[in-house]
């Protein structure tokens, strides 16, 4: 059975894994909290899940399907997500990891 507390992004061009944990923020929504530094992705309504730079606002990552009207509220959608930070892009896979 998925419980979705842990997924991972694997980024396809070389491999490198991030681990995230669903997790309370401090404003008490849910979102998952990448194990190696402050980062989230969270749900936005007008957007669906997203990465977000929370020092700007800005949308640093996304998936690239489903649209946000097919996205449930309660976790991320697997498969591809595209992030862009500056002139880098990156595509990764997103995946939910039973420990």
């Amino acid at each position: 059975m998925q419980t979705h507390q842990h997924f991972q992004l694997r980024r396809l061009s070389d491999n490198l894994v991030y681990h995230f944990d669903r997790q309370r923020r401090p404003d008490q929504s849910l979102g998952y909290k990448r194990r190696d530094q402050d980062l989230w992705i969270i749900f936005l309504p007008a957007y669906g899940w997203v990465a977000v730079d929370e020092a700007t606002g800005a949308i640093t990552g996304r998936p690239w399907n489903p649209p946000l009207k097919e996205q449930s509220e309660e976790y991320p959608p697997e498969g591809e997500w595209v992030s862009k930070k500056g002139i880098k892009s990156h595509v990764y896979e997103l995946k939910y990891i039973q420990e």
